[in-house]
Order: C-alpha cells, then structure tokens, then sequence
C-alpha cells in the first residue's frame, strides 16, 4: 500500500499562462506540467507542431546550462485548450518555467495572474519573440496584472497601459522575477517613434501640376490611384512621396499597425508603438500568397503590412494577373479573410493602392518625340492585363506625360510636401468631425447609406454627373466612387456642398 501512497506524494503538477496568436489576435493557453516518477521521459500533449515540440531539446539545455536540475523523471506538459493547435517558439519559457516550478526551483507552482513568453537558446538566454502587442492587449483585456517576456520585446509590449510589463534576458532572471517580482524592474511606457518626413519631398518633383493634383486628392480622402505614363515621367518618384503627405496616425490606427507588424516579426528590438504611416513596394514577382497573406499558419500579406497606409505597385502590369485579381475584396472590404480548415484567420487591410504603368509595352505610346513601336494588338493585350473589375476600384486615373528638358534644367521646385499635406490634414479633419459615430474614418470608405448622405452632388452636380453616367457608361461602382473623389475635391476647398465643379474634376480623372 505503500507505493501508492508514494507515487501520489511524488506527483507535482504546475500551472502557468501564455497565449497563441491566430491571425492580429491572442488566444490564451494554459501550461500545465506534471513530474512524476517514472522512467526519464518528456511527453508533451495539447495539438502542439513541429516548432513546439522541439522545444524539449532547448528547454533540457537551457534549464542545464543555467545551473538548475533537470528532473530525471516522468515530465508531462499538457498546452489547453486541446483543440488549438499552438505553433512558435514562444512556448519554451512558460515551460521551462512550468517544469522548475513542479521541482520546486520557482516558489510558486500556480501563477494565474502573469503571461508568460519567450522563446529560448541553448545556454539560457532569452530571445524576442513575434505577436507580443496583440497577447499584450489580450492580458489586460483578460484582467491579468502583468506579462513576463524577452527584454527585447517589453517596449512594445509596455505600449499597452495598465499592464506590469517585465522584460527578462535569461531563464535564470526569470526565475528570480517569479521568486522575487521586486528584482526585475518594470519596463516604462515608450514614446512614439518619431515621424521623419524630410529624406522624399514634393518640391522635387518638377512640373507634372496634374498629377500632383491628383496624388493630393488621393491622399486626402485615401482613394487608389493609378499613374500612367511613359518611362522616366517621375511616376515612381511620386508615387514614393505619397506617405509624406499622409497626416500622421491616430493611436487607435498606431496600435493596429504595430499590431500587424508585430504578428509579422518585423518590429526591431525595442521598438515602440509605430509612429510612420506604411509604405509597402512588393516586387512585381511577388506570390498571391505573398501579397494577401495566408500559409499553413497564416501570416499578414503585404496588402496587412500597408493597412493604414500605401501599397505601391510600380510596373503595375507585370505583375501576374492572378496576383492582382486577388486585392478585389481587400480593396473593396478593408480586410483580408483566410481560411484554413483548423482556423479562419481575419487580417485588417484597410490600404491606399497607388499603381503605375507604362501606356504600352515599350512606353512610349502618345509620346510626341519618342515613336512607339507597339501594334494596336500588343496594346490592347498589355492594357488587358489590368481587369475591368479591378480598374473600376482605382478612384483616379492621371497621364503622366515626359517632363520637357527645359523645365528639368531651369524648372522652379514644386510645393513642398509640408504645403500639401497641411490642406490633406485638413481636409482629413473634415471627415473625422464629420463621421463622427460611424465606423468610418475617410471619404474612400464611405458605403451607400452615407454618400447620400454626405457626398450627394447638388442640382447642377446631379445633373453633370447624370450626363456623364449615360456617356461614359459609368458603372454603379464607378458612380458613387466619382461621389466620393468629388466629396474630397469638396473638402479640400473647405466646403460642405459637393458642386457641378467637383464632379467635373472627379469626372476628369475617371476618364483617364
């Protein structure tokens, strides 16, 4: 009777937090090991995958080559929920942590209060790990006090108020930090990263007063926007000053961001909350996966990583076809939605598309100096490679034609990016008091209910715009996009009304 007795004595079960991350959101998982006598083996349960289960050979050694005991018993760690399949490294320190506590190292054997994470190396050392902002926001909003994790990654983490944030270098700190809160000090709150706006400015951009226009009232009511014209026009050196001109991010549009690229694994060590708007220029032979996010374990696309901010696609038309028919719902819906057959995985994508083309193969069609070589045929298939679907989603269509020599040489510099974003800000500022209440932060997103409300033309708009639907073959879509640029053009002049003028101009770049 013995034996029982003592089997039951020798069991030591510990339990402790983490959390995995799905997508831009946290779900919380419980550590619970069990050492118990029986021949040395490390068993661990709870739907983990490859990346988890190979923590066993880092946590052995970590916890060896930190000067602890490792138990030479039965060890069982059990990751709950059961059905949630846990991916990442960042399991390694609730489980090392798990099996000191169960051997009596860390004093308390249950910490229901602390999120633990952190990836581990061999000799102890603790290293940052991706997603910290979402679990962060998850613990506070679970009512937790606080968050253990890797130094690296208590900046970002320290965004979130509220929240004791503790960063720790090793597994020998950690353990102290349990045993002893009072020795790991708590990480302060850091500032924003400064925005830097001087390295690309407008006032290099010679002449090219239409397109200029153009980017303007894109960036003012955040409408997609499509550049054309030949090589060397100065498309691309626009389309890369557009973030210039953006107004900076609110908080709750920084926390997103951060959020995103958190879940990315591309916020360096201790970066803060992101302070810039995105600006995102994937090479043309970009996948559709990479573009738009996904993967056995999803991951934000490149369409996630510009939310809030620019997706430029210069050489717009060599990307592949299919790859550009994927961002009809993200442009359309502000959000990405990826389904796997374990889990469906909603990624934010609320960007401004900026694309530039060449008007032909060579480039050179229209062109009064430079003759182009291209057939009628060769155009009209190089031109098709940008769907009508997709086209009809760009709110503003410009020619950039070659700059003359002469305005290159003896050309006065343009208006500087500090001029126009001044007017975008404003004209922003309009729209926020003016959505005030509803989910919705820019003319571009505006749904049907509300262009009618806000963005309906007045009698002699109406009628401009009626004339142009009839002729232009304007499609529904193409109709309340018009109502939408000719509210920004509206708001960029500092008026409620939405006049014959403003259509006209929208209608000018619908045109193109």
């Amino acid at each position: 009777m013995s034996a029982p007795r003592l089997a039951t004595t020798c069991r030591v079960l510990a339990s402790l937090r983490t959390a995995a991350v799905f997508g831009v959101d946290a779900c919380p998982v419980h550590v619970e090991v069990d050492v118990s006598f029986g021949l040395p083996q490390f068993t661990m349960v709870g739907l983990p995958d490859a990346s988890v289960r190979e923590s066993r050979d880092r946590v052995r050694s970590a916890i060896r080559n930190s000067g602890f005991e490792f138990p030479p018993h039965r060890i069982t760690v059990n990751l709950a929920p059961a059905d949630v399949r846990k991916a990442g490294a960042s399991f390694d320190l609730p489980i090392a942590l798990g099996i000191l506590a169960a051997s009596g190292v860390v004093e308390r054997r249950h910490v229901p209060e602390l999120v633990l994470l952190g990836e581990l190396s061999l000799d102890g050392s603790i290293h940052g790990t991706r997603g910290v902002l979402p679990i962060a926001a998850a613990a506070r909003r679970d009512g937790l006090a606080g968050i253990l994790l890797p130094a690296s990654n208590a900046s970002e983490a320290a965004i979130v108020s509220g929240l004791d944030v503790r960063g720790v270098s090793s597994l020998g700190e950690a353990v102290r930090a349990l045993n002893d809160p009072a020795s790991v000090s708590v990480a302060p709150v850091p500032l924003p990263a400064a925005v830097s706006r001087d390295a690309l400015d407008l006032a290099d951009v010679r002449g090219q007063l239409l397109a200029r226009r153009a980017l303007e009232i894109a960036a003012a009511g955040g409408h997609n926007l499509l550049l054309v014209g030949p090589p060397g026009a100065g498309k691309t050196m626009m389309a890369r000053r557009v973030a210039g001109v953006l107004p900076p991010l609110t908080l709750d549009e920084a926390l997103e961001v951060t959020s995103v690229h958190s879940v990315a694994g591309l916020l360096r060590p201790g970066t803060g909350l992101l302070a810039e708007r995105p600006f995102r220029a994937p090479h043309h032979t970009i996948s559709n996966v990479a573009l738009i996010g996904g993967g056995s374990h999803p991951r934000p696309g490149e369409v996630s990583l510009a939310h809030h901010g620019v997706l430029f696609l210069d050489e717009m038309l060599e990307f592949s076809r299919h790859v550009l028919e994927v961002l009809r719902q993200p442009l359309e819906e502000g959000t990405v939605t990826v389904a796997r057959a374990v889990r469906t995985v909603v990624f934010p994508a609320r960007f401004m598309l900026v694309g530039a083309m060449n008007p032909c193969p060579c480039g050179f069609a229209g062109d009064p100096v430079r003759p182009c070589r291209c057939t009628p045929m060769q155009i009209a298939q190089y031109r098709g490679r940008l769907s009508g679907p997709l086209r009809d989603r760009l709110d503003l269509t410009v020619d950039v034609p070659a700059v003359p020599p002469d305005a290159l040489a003896n050309g006065a510099p343009g208006e500087p990016s500090s001029s126009v974003r001044e007017r975008v800000v404003a004209a922003r500022q309009r729209q926020t008091d003016r959505y005030a209440g509803h989910n919705v932060r820019t003319n571009a997103e505006l749904m049907s209910r509300l262009i009618l409300t806000h963005a309906q033309p007045d009698g002699p708009g109406l009628r401009v715009l009626s004339t142009a639907v009839s002729r232009l073959a304007l499609s529904a879509r193409g109709y309340d996009r018009v109502r939408k640029v000719a509210r920004t053009i509206a708001d960029l002049d500092g008026r409620d009304e939405v006049g014959a003028d403003d259509v006209a101009e929208a209608l000018q770049f619908r045109m193109a």
